[in-house]
């Protein structure tokens, strides 16, 4: 344990104040016991102070010297595992030393720079207070009471499908609409009332709650549910309702503009998931919206087994594979806009969805970068930076950007380098920047190019390249004068660069527009004036 959070105590804890949690290493040391003999519950809204360290290192956060309480939902996935694990456990004004493992903190990857791979961390925790009647809208519009505890942790989502039995009634009593058989809908499309889907994200499998629901929550927004609640109720109505989450089928927006949906039919085991390289062996089947079958790949004796991400499947398909979990099936819907490759077979159209069937039976991944010597990094790095050449050559930028952002990622945070891997290194990830940077320009990401292209240049100061694809990306932003100044400064390096002199006569052009504009505007105020 660290002295600096000792010496934070008045003694030493009793022996019987340490306790091991679970079967994965976390150890717990009581510093101060709690106040009560209640703890809190998953879902609950958690209010505490903590310092962290690495084990024998120095503390590198502390929400006491921020002055500000930490609040999270307890086993919402909002903090790592080993504090919904070790603050369940905790009472009210207690204060403990929580020693997390690496496998219910960060794991193999860290959280670079400040916690390096396969990382011990220390946490000194106050556990202040927790919420048991939730407030879900902040606003007092929806107040939830847990009458009976559901199991597990997790809570449906956005695009999940739920089960539930309910029973609306009045402030008087009076029975709005009931479901005593089940009811299942889509949390984002809502049911009876917005109150159902703000409720049911907050729940647990065979939770049972009462909400108590303004009418702006309720009866105030029944246009939409007309047809699941009685139309003789007035708009300004009130409600209670009794509800229960029987279970859910959880959808995943795969890349969050509703393109690629992803609906678990069963659950995998672990953690891990497949990455970019991983070989994955899957079984699925591609449908039509009316059921006929397209295509068929492994069975159960033999299943396909394919590189991920590297254009061997559908590559809405792919994407969801690398969501899924080992042993996972799952349905998987495609739109339109992954339909390469099937048009030309002839039996579908510019609208078709595609619905996959698809089983991930295993899957093995690359070795990480920080289990790997110098010289293969730097191999790594080059192979990974050629791919992203021949991706970016045939017009697919996102996924060339993937390519090289996970190129620079073998040599970035290398301190083992020696002066010449070092400077060849460098070279790569210059290279690697300025081509993710001209991705990001062809995808509309200036933000991030102008980024990329800062790294770039905290390297390289005199790189034309960065400059000159900087001031894209700012003039893109409408920000001239930066890209003004970097234009000039790539002129004085390179005078004669016809790129570089195109970019500025476009600048002038949208500089002089603009004026053009204000003037204009101008005008038009002072004639509004007079």
């Amino acid at each position: 344990m660290p002295l600096g959070l000792l010496s934070e105590n008045n003694s030493l804890p009793d022996v019987e104040s340490h306790v091991t949690i679970g079967n994965q290493g976390l150890q717990k040391i009581i510093l101060q016991k709690g106040t009560s003999w209640k703890t809190p519950s998953l879902g609950d809204q958690i209010q505490v102070h903590y310092s962290v360290s690495l084990e024998d290192g120095e503390k590198f956060d502390s929400s006491w010297k921020n002055g500000k309480p930490f609040t999270f939902k307890l086993g919402q996935c909002e903090v790592i595992k080993g504090w919904d694990e070790g603050i369940a456990t905790m009472k009210k004004g207690e204060r403990a030393i929580l020693t997390i493992p690496p496998e219910l903190a960060y794991g193999e990857s860290g959280c670079p720079p400040m916690i390096p791979p396969n990382s011990t961390l220390v946490f000194d925790i106050e556990l202040l207070s927790w919420n048991t009647i939730r407030d879900i809208t902040e606003d007092g519009g929806i107040l939830k009471k847990v009458v009976e505890e559901g199991e597990g942790w997790a809570t449906p989502k956005e695009f999940d499908e739920v089960l539930v039995k309910y029973n609306a009634r009045l402030e008087n009593g009076t029975i709005v609409s009931k479901s005593e058989e089940g009811t299942e809908f889509c949390v984002s499309e809502g049911y009876l009332c917005p109150a159902m889907s703000k409720a049911v994200k907050t729940m647990r499998k065979g939770e049972k709650a009462e909400l108590s629901v303004k009418f702006s929550y309720g009866c105030g927004e029944t246009e939409k549910f007309s047809s699941q609640i009685d139309s003789g109720i007035p708009s300004y109505s009130n409600l209670i309702i009794d509800l229960e989450l029987i279970s859910w089928k959880s959808v995943t927006d795969v890349m969050g503009d509703k393109k690629v949906l992803k609906k678990i039919v069963r659950d995998g085991s672990g953690f891990d998931r497949p990455n970019d390289g991983s070989q994955a062996k899957v079984i699925y089947i591609g449908k039509l919206e009316d059921g006929t079958i397209f295509e068929r790949k492994g069975s159960d004796e033999e299943p396909f087994e394919y590189t991920c991400f590297e254009e061997q499947i559908n590559e809405g398909l792919d994407r969801a594979v690398m969501t899924m979990r080992r042993g996972e099936k799952a349905t998987v819907t495609v739109s339109s806009d992954f339909l390469d490759g099937y048009q030309d077979a002839g039996f579908v159209s510019a609208e078709t969805t595609l619905i996959y069937e698809v089983e991930l039976v295993d899957f093995s991944k690359e070795a990480p970068f920080w289990k790997m010597g110098t010289d293969e990094k730097l191999k790594a790095c080059e192979i990974k930076k050629d791919e992203g050449n021949v991706l970016f050559k045939a017009g697919k930028f996102w996924r060339a950007s993937r390519k090289y952002e996970k190129a620079s990622k073998y040599v970035e945070y290398d301190h083992s380098f020696s002066a010449d891997e070092k400077s060849q290194a460098n070279a790569l990830q210059l290279s690697c920047h300025l081509n993710n940077a001209a991705c990001k320009l062809k995808l509309g990401e200036f933000l991030e190019a102008s980024r990329l292209c800062t790294k770039v240049l905290e390297l390289d100061q005199l790189n034309v390249k960065a400059l000159f694809r900087r001031s894209q990306a700012y003039l893109k932003m409408s920000e001239l004068e930066k890209a003004n100044d970097d234009i000039k400064r790539a002129l004085v390096i390179d005078p004669d660069n016809r790129d570089v002199k195109l970019v500025y006569k476009e600048l002038q052009d949208k500089k002089k527009r603009y004026v053009q504009y204000e003037a204009s505007l101008f005008s038009t105020m002072v004639a509004k004036m007079t």
